[in-house]
């Protein structure tokens, strides 16, 4: 710019030159003729107008005949001052100005500016280049982070300094009910419903705390409002809240990641529930034990009939609190997968026929008749004998323990051709099953309380059955039941082993 702005001033001030010289000359050429004109014969008489008018007109001509050759000469070097202009602005090696020599100092000084403003244009355009680097490495980066966390399944939600949200997840758009594409660059307020989560960020952001995480549990309502209806399912969130540090330690924005732990909670939830049912199970056969091994060691027992009732009871219960204890591991061993079975053909109809002879002594002693109705067809599954013989025994068992004298207990098996399985039920002709209790009997350790007194029990049997044919083989297992008439246990296991299918 300073170059360029002595190259004008050179330029007027050879202007101003030119201009005065001319004007002297004239001026002086002027007085001359002037002077010299009453000297001419022939213009002695002539009035003083004429003489002007002719003294214009010889001037006029003197001018033209004076400026012509100027003017041509000014063109002349104006051409070259534009072509030396138009070689060194197109080119980037110097260009030797072949002009008039009192144009050089304004081609020395164009000369200058013209090189200062390459320099500077390649400054500009190295500054460009880099500029066009670190967008398209920012713009490589914000697209990675940004798969990063669309692939993320727990919500995520950045705002900047201002509080509006410059980056989300589509689980966050799920989960906090807002359109992904809309609620970018607007307030956290404005898109977000929930006020206690964007009270959160907004604490956060305030605080400026970069060295530590807040952790937080959150109770969400599958993207409704604060006071959803009472009957509305809760998910409980662990948030993470972190502050993000810009280039000059200052807060940039605020990171919040939802995760979801409502399983874990229940999870929680039914261990501490399975540790007290299980206590509460174990603690009645060992105190019975502890009162009859109490009993015979004090000498309280006197004669042998009573040792021997003792003695049974002590078997009793501790049959019972091994039959508890070996239900517990296998329903554990199934539950974390360890456990391996055989698969071979099982003959349902063997397996029906082992088990009423089992329990045949057990119905006569309460007068029960057992019946079997078994299809004439082929009753054979893929799966293991013995797990299978347990859950008829047992839906045997206890169709005996709950039904009243007299009654009648009927096992009977089928074949669904439709759905390629054996389908086996237990039906009796006892008191039925209350309609509030039927979802929770395959549940550990639950018992219907009215019918407690009925019979013993851990509780754990059904919740055995339904492990054994849902996850070992990928069956079905229910219970059809009204009060007062009776009660049927059904499953059904399919005939050949789903395989990798049955796995997914």
């Amino acid at each position: 710019m300073i170059e360029r702005e002595d190259g004008e001033g050179s330029a007027v001030k050879a202007g101003k030159i030119a201009s005065l010289s001319l004007a002297l000359a004239m001026t002086a050429l002027s007085a001359v003729v002037w002077r010299g004109l009453p000297a001419i014969p022939w213009l002695e008489g002539m009035s003083p107008v004429l003489r002007l008018a002719l003294l214009y007109g010889i001037l006029g001509i003197l001018f033209i005949a004076l400026l012509m050759p100027f003017g041509i000469w000014i063109d002349r070097s104006i051409a070259d001052l534009r072509r030396y202009i138009e070689s060194a602005a197109s080119s980037d090696s110097p260009v030797i100005f072949s002009g008039p020599p009192w144009l050089r100092p304004i081609t020395r000084a164009l000369a200058g500016a013209v090189d200062s403003f390459h320099e500077r244009e390649r400054a500009l355009r190295n500054q460009i280049g880099d500029l066009e680097i670190r967008h398209r490495v920012s713009e490589a980066e914000r697209r990675q982070i940004e798969a990063v966390l669309h692939s993320l399944r727990d919500p995520v939600v950045v705002t900047d300094a201002f509080n509006e949200i410059v980056m989300a997840n589509e689980a966050a758009a799920s989960v906090l009910g807002f359109d992904l594409a809309e609620g970018l660059h607007h307030p956290i307020e404005r898109v977000i419903r929930d006020r206690r989560l964007c009270q959160l960020v907004s604490d956060t952001r305030e605080t400026a705390n970069f060295a530590e995480r807040r952790h937080l549990e959150h109770e969400l309502y599958a993207g409704l409002p604060e006071s959803p209806p009472p009957e509305t399912e809760k998910t409980v969130y662990d948030v993470t809240l972190t502050c993000v540090e810009s280039h000059k330690h200052e807060v940039a924005g605020v990171v919040a990641i939802l995760r979801d732990i409502t399983r874990e909670r229940e999870i929680s939830q039914l261990k501490s529930e399975f540790v007290s049912k299980a206590s509460h199970e174990l603690r009645t056969p060992l105190s019975s034990i502890r009162a009859g091994v109490e009993m015979l060691i004090d000498g309280e027992v006197s004669d042998e009939k009573s040792r021997e009732e003792f003695y049974r009871t002590i078997q009793d219960e501790t049959n019972r609190l091994g039959r508890l204890i070996d239900n517990m591991l296998n329903i554990s061993r199934i539950e974390a997968g360890i456990v391996q079975i055989d698969r071979d053909e099982v003959d349902i109809k063997g397996l029906i026929g082992r088990a009423i002879t089992a329990l045949e002594p057990q119905a006569k002693d309460k007068e029960i008749s057992l019946h079997s109705k078994l299809a004439n067809v082929d009753l054979c599954v893929e799966g293991d004998a013995d797990m299978l013989y347990q859950v008829v025994l047992n839906l045997l068992s206890n169709a005996i323990k709950y039904t009243p004298k007299g009654a009648r207990v009927t096992v009977a098996a089928d074949s669904d051709n439709l759905t390629r399985s054996v389908h086996v039920s237990v039906s009796d002709t006892g008191l039925g099953i209350p309609p509030d209790a039927l979802p929770r009997l395959f549940e550990k350790f639950y018992r219907v309380e009215n019918y407690k007194r009925m019979a013993r029990g851990t509780g754990l049997g059904l919740s055995l059955c339904q492990h054994i044919v849902e996850t070992l083989h990928h069956g079905q297992i229910g219970v059809e039941s009204k009060l007062g008439m009776g009660s049927k246990f059904w499953f059904s296991i399919p005939m050949t082993y789903a395989g990798s299918e049955a796995a997914a």
